[in-house]
């Protein structure tokens, strides 16, 4: 496999979805390659690295500490995104992101995405979009596993 992102996958990733195969090989130009070993953690809640990932080979775990105890929160599938909060708002991570088994992901820093403004306008458009909804589907995702655990204790009177 080339060092370079294969903008062909960008274009199956969610990021890439509104993306035609000429725009994804133009935003490819933005990325990197990043190959990840098992068990070998990308990034650390609380980190300031403000880098975009797309999975495009294996799995990431999403962790979370609560109370200094690490919880798995999600496990990414290939095509997904992550780190959309950090990249666009520049804050601290939220989670910590674990390959689990040999894995590869294209990285995109906010700098290199934002020189694409100038010329390429469109394409940080549908970016954008892209990661709004990446942003927007979580939420929802969230917000039904809430309603679930509610609905649960409810019908249960916290009984396990």
């Amino acid at each position: 496999m080339s060092e370079k992102p294969d903008f062909e996958k960008i274009g199956a990733s969610v990021l890439g979805g509104e993306l035609t195969l000429k725009e994804c090989e133009v935003l490819s130009s933005s990325m990197a390659l990043r190959k990840v070993k098992d068990g070998e953690r990308l990034v650390e809640e609380s980190g300031t690295e403000h880098t975009l990932f797309v999975l495009i080979e294996g799995k990431l775990r999403v962790i979370s500490e609560t109370d200094g105890e690490a919880k798995d929160v999600y496990t990414m599938k290939i095509g997904e995104v992550a780190g959309t909060r950090a990249f666009v708002d520049r804050t601290p991570r939220k989670a910590s992101l674990e390959a689990v088994g040999d894995s590869i992901v294209y990285t995109m820093e906010p700098d290199a995405f934002e020189a694409l403004l100038e010329k390429h306008p469109r394409i940080v458009y549908k970016v954008m979009r892209s990661i709004f909804r990446i942003t927007h589907s979580n939420l929802l995702r969230m917000n039904q596993e809430k309603d679930q655990l509610s609905n649960y204790i409810n019908k249960t009177h916290g009984r396990y």
